[in-house]
């Protein structure tokens, strides 16, 4: 097999490295392109164009750009094998510490990078769900194929797109529990966002009384109650507890009720 026995528009295919996952059968051969996630310091993606004449198998060089012989069918399910047990490692990986930072949310010990170790996860897992998900289909077609011209090579290439399959499931799985996650995190937040409103909005009501007492008796007017009484400053003052006790009874009350129910909760 030589490049320029290839097609013009079937070259293109295959020399570009971003052309989606595919299988196509022609006169005497078939060609496949896949493109597989693989982790190095980020999650890349490489694309392999593999041409299978008979028995024997083609690999595109894209340093070299020219095909080279991989050998028969058994060395293109050696090839594919080694990189997808690879990736079958790292979703396990991702698993793992997806289930570290679940378990963080749980007990309430979040690092301050949280969000950014969420989003570090789910566009890894995306990219690699969605990589995936056309080169099983892709592969899936390539199977096909294989079970009609080569069916004593079946049973490793069915090993082969379980492995697939399996990296695809782990990556959709992942994503879930990233969402999931997402969810209870921000329920998290907007419970503490609220408590922080609510005691917020009990300092301003505790304080308001003395604002107001303190801005009337602060005016620069005549006529204002106490002001020739040499114990006037005496009376604003009780008059001003009288009405913060007044205020801060009921708030009192309602958060005891609120503890003994949390109180209750918790024994149960």
């Amino acid at each position: 097999m030589q490049l320029k026995e290839l097609n013009s528009f079937l070259l293109e295919d295959i020399q570009n490295p971003s052309h989606p996952s595919e299988f196509n059968t022609y006169e005497d051969y078939g060609v496949m392109i896949l493109r597989l996630p693989e982790q190095k310091e980020e999650i890349e993606v490489e694309s392999f164009a593999f041409i299978i004449e008979g028995n024997n198998v083609f690999l595109y060089d894209r340093e070299k750009q020219d095909i080279k012989q991989l050998g028969e069918l058994d060395k293109l399910n050696h090839f594919l094998d080694v990189k997808v047990d690879h990736l079958i490692k790292q979703m396990q990986q991702f698993h793992y510490k997806i289930d570290m930072l679940e378990e963080s949310l749980y007990e309430e010990n979040l690092s301050d990078d949280f969000m950014q170790e969420w989003l570090y996860y789910k566009k890894n897992i995306s990219l690699i769900h969605r990589v995936m998900f056309h080169s099983v289909l892709a592969f899936e077609q390539f199977f096909g194929y294989i079970k009609k011209q080569s069916p004593e090579d079946i049973m490793a290439f069915d090993d082969l797109l379980e492995h697939m399959q399996r990296v695809k499931n782990l990556a959709h799985s992942a994503m879930e529990k990233l969402d999931n996650l997402y969810d209870f995190y921000r329920a998290k937040v907007d419970e503490k966002m609220n408590k922080n409103v609510y005691y917020l909005t009990m300092i301003s009501g505790i304080f308001l009384p003395l604002t107001l007492i303190t801005g009337f008796f602060g005016m620069n007017t005549g006529g204002l109650p106490f002001m020739d009484d040499p114990e006037g400053t005496n009376k604003a003052i009780f008059i001003a507890l009288i009405l913060e006790v007044f205020l801060i009874l009921p708030i009192i009350m309602m958060n005891n009720k609120k503890i003994k129910r949390f109180s209750l909760k918790k024994k149960h």
